[in-house]
C-alpha cells in the first residue's frame, strides 16, 4: 500500500469520536508493526469496512489467506471477547482465530478469510436467510465457553435499561416502556439455559465460505440465554417486523428449537429498547405488547 487507505466507515466515525480520531493517526504505524511481527502482506482494506476497526485481506508467508482486523479499543470493553469467543467455537460456525494480540488502544485479531465472503444479507431472501441464522446458532451454542470469563447478559442488559431509564423522555406509551424493560432486566436471570451467545448475528454478519457454506465473523461474546440470540436478525427484517412481528418470532425460535414465549419477550424488549430513533420498532412493540 503506497498510501494508507481509511474506509469511509471508519472516518465517519472517527470525524465523531476524538478517541478514534487520535487511534486512526496511529493505525499506519500499528498495521506495519502487526505485518512485521505475523509475516504478512497485506492488502486494501475492505470497504465500506466496520464503524470501529480496520479489516483488510492479507497473506502469510506461507501463502494462506487470511484477515487482519485492528479494532478500536472502547472503554466499555465491546470488542474485548471476541478472540475468546472465536477459539471456544473453533471454526464451528464462525471463522477460525489464528492469532491476536492486545495493545493499549487496539486489539488485532488475524483471521480465516471467507472467500468469496459475499454477506448472507446480499445473497439470500430473508426467509431462507432465517434457516441460516438459525443453524449457525445452533452450532454456536453446541460449545461451550471454557474458563474464560465472558460477561453475562445480564450485565449487557441492566446498562441498556439504565440507560432508557435515564433518557428525559420515551416516545413509548409509559405503560409499554415499563413493561419492555421490565423484561429487560428480568428476562436475562430467569432463563433455564446459559450458552455462549454471538448476540449480534444478522445477514452482514455471515458470509460465504470454501470450508463451510457460510461462516459468523464479528461476534460479540456473553453468557447467556440462547432465545436472546434469534433477536438481532429479526431486527433486521424490516418489512416483516413491521408486518407481524409476533410470527416472526416464533418462525424463528422453531427453527432455531427455543421457546417462542420468550423469544416473543425478548424481542419486545429490545423494540421498546430502540424505539427512541425507530418508529417501525415502536409500531413493533405495540403489536408484540398483547403477545408476551
Amino acid at each position: 500500500m503506497t498510501a494508507f487507505p481509511i474506509p469511509e466507515y471508519l472516518a465517519e466515525t472517527a470525524r465523531r469520536d476524538d478517541g478514534v480520531a487520535r487511534w486512526l493517526a496511529d493505525l499506519p504505524g500499528t498495521v506495519a508493526d502487526l505485518a512485521g511481527h505475523w509475516g504478512l502482506r497485506v492488502d486494501e482494506p475492505f470497504r465500506p469496512g466496520g464503524q470501529c476497526s480496520w479489516t483488510a485481506p492479507a497473506t502469510d508467508s506461507a501463502g494462506a489467506e487470511l484477515v487482519l482486523k485492528v479494532a478500536y479499543r472502547f472503554a466499555s470493553g465491546e470488542e474485548r471477547d471476541e478472540a475468546a469467543g472465536l477459539r471456544a467455537w473453533d471454526g464451528n460456525g464462525a471463522v477460525r482465530l489464528h492469532a491476536a494480540r492486545d495493545g493499549e488502544s487496539a486489539s488485532a485479531l488475524l483471521l480465516e478469510r471467507c472467500v468469496p465472503g459475499t454477506p448472507l444479507g446480499q445473497a439470500l431472501p430473508e426467509p431462507e436467510q432465517d434457516e441460516v441464522v438459525a443453524g449457525l446458532l445452533r452450532a454456536l451454542w453446541a460449545h461451550g465457553p471454557g474458563d474464560h470469563p465472558f460477561r453475562s447478559l445480564e450485565e449487557m442488559c441492566t446498562a441498556w435499561a439504565d440507560e432508557f431509564d435515564g433518557e428525559r423522555a420515551s416516545p413509548v406509551d409509559p405503560a409499554l416502556a415499563a413493561a419492555g424493560i421490565e423484561l429487560l432486566r428480568g428476562l436475562p436471570g430467569s432463563a433455564s439455559e446459559r450458552v455462549l451467545l454471538c448476540t449480534d448475528l444478522h445477514g452482514d454478519n455471515i458470509l460465504a465460505a470454501r470450508r463451510a457454506p457460510w461462516l459468523v465473523i464479528d461476534p460479540k461474546p456473553y453468557l447467556g440465554d440462547p432465545c436472546y440470540d434469534v433477536v438481532q436478525h429479526m431486527l433486521n427484517c424490516e418489512e416483516r417486523l413491521a408486518a407481524d412481528p409476533a410470527a416472526l418470532a416464533d418462525r424463528m425460535a422453531g427453527l432455531a428449537g427455543v421457546d417462542a414465549g420468550r423469544v416473543r419477550q425478548w424481542l419486545f424488549a429490545r423494540c421498546v429498547r430502540e424505539s427512541a430513533g425507530s418508529p417501525l420498532m415502536r409500531e413493533a412493540a405495540g403489536r408484540l405488547a398483547a403477545c408476551v
